[in-house]
C-alpha cells in the first residue's frame, strides 16, 4: 500500500504529502488580513399596499389550479412595485395553497434597490397559514444583502398591510 521508507527524513516527507492530499495540512499562505465583522440589525418598515391579481388562462391546467399576475403597489415605509406570479389550487371547502415570487422594486427606508420575495400559504378550513420571506442573495443595489420576512394583514374592507422584518448590511 506505501512504499518502504527506510529514513525519517523520507518518513516525514512522505506524511507531510499524505496529510495535504487528505486537507489536514495546507500549503503556508500569506495571512491575509480579516473581513471587517458586520453587525446586522433587525429593522421593521411597514405601510398599507395595493394589489390587482390578473387570472391568467391556461388551456392544460386542471380544474380547481390558477395561474395569476400579481401586481402591487407599496406604500409607507417601502415606496416601489411588486411584480409577480402566483398559482394557486383550492376546494370549494375553504382549503386551498398558493405559491408566489414577486420582485420588489423602490426604495426602502431611503435605500433604492429590489428583493424578491417567496410567498407560501395555506388555508385549512378557513384559518390561514403564510410565509413570505426574503430570497437569499436577491437583493440589488442599496438592498444588496438584505434578509428577512414579511407578513401582510388584511383588515376591514380588504385593505392590505405589510410589516417587513430585515436586515441589511452596513452603509459604510
Amino acid at each position: 500500500m506505501f512504499p518502504i521508507v527506510k529514513n525519517q527524513h523520507q518518513r516525514t516527507a512522505l506524511a507531510i504529502v499524505f496529510c495535504m492530499s487528505l486537507g489536514f495540512l495546507s500549503p503556508q499562505v500569506e495571512a491575509q488580513p480579516a473581513a471587517p465583522v458586520q453587525t446586522l440589525v433587525t429593522n421593521h418598515a411597514s405601510g398599507p399596499f395595493d394589489v390587482k391579481t390578473t387570472p391568467q388562462t391556461d388551456k392544460d391546467v386542471e380544474a380547481g389550479l390558477g395561474r395569476l399576475t400579481l401586481d402591487k403597489q407599496y406604500h409607507g415605509d417601502l415606496e416601489g412595485t411588486g411584480k409577480g406570479q402566483m398559482l394557486t389550487a383550492g376546494s370549494a371547502k375553504g382549503s386551498g395553497a398558493y405559491v408566489a415570487i414577486e420582485r420588489v422594486t423602490g426604495t426602502l427606508k431611503g435605500r433604492t434597490g429590489s428583493f424578491v420575495l417567496q410567498h407560501s400559504g395555506t388555508m385549512t378550513k378557513g384559518v390561514p397559514q403564510l410565509l413570505i420571506t426574503i430570497v437569499p442573495e436577491s437583493g440589488t443595489d442599496q438592498l444588496a444583502g438584505i434578509a428577512g420576512k414579511m407578513t401582510i394583514q388584511i383588515g376591514p374592507g380588504g385593505k392590505h398591510s405589510y410589516d417587513l422584518e430585515y436586515t441589511l448590511p452596513n452603509s459604510n
